[in-house]
């Protein structure tokens, strides 16, 4: 599974958006490896426009869920103290996006460069669409 983040789901709503983005969103779609969060579905509908807001609300009533649980928060607690021993520091609604992400160990599709910082000090794991945006399994490991 793929957790999208709400930079995708945003930039593939804009009417102008990166196409590669929207080709590889339906991408992930159309093969059902898409899922969501509620730190996501929050950024995401909270800051729809009205016309908006039914159709995703929709759209996300299909996905499948993945739940941020007690254990959760307390491992985003710890990845936020690793963080920060390294001298970094993201928004919290990321690395709890991130935590979500290796607790289910789910690949995360983002454009925000706060999973980039953390992939090195969490091991997170991110998404890179196949070509022409088709959806791209992870690669077995040697």
């Amino acid at each position: 599974m793929v957790l999208v983040d709400s930079s995708i789901w945003i930039e593939a709503a804009r009417r102008n958006g990166d196409i590669a983005v929207k080709v590889a969103l339906e991408g992930l779609l159309e093969e059902y490896e898409a899922t969501l969060c509620p730190p996501v579905r929050l950024e995401v509908l909270g800051g729809a426009r009205a016309p908006e807001r039914r159709l995703l609300s929709h759209a996300f009533s299909v996905l499948p869920w993945v739940e941020v649980t007690p254990d959760t928060w307390r491992r985003a607690v710890d990845h936020c103290w690793r963080l920060h021993d390294g001298g970094l520091s993201v928004p919290w609604n990321d690395l709890l996006i991130a935590s979500v992400a290796v607790e289910r160990g789910c690949r995360i599709y983002a454009r925000d460069h706060h999973f980039d910082l953390m992939k090195p000090v969490l091991g997170l794991a991110l998404y890179e669409p196949g070509y022409g945006g088709a959806f791209a399994p992870e690669a077995a490991e040697p």
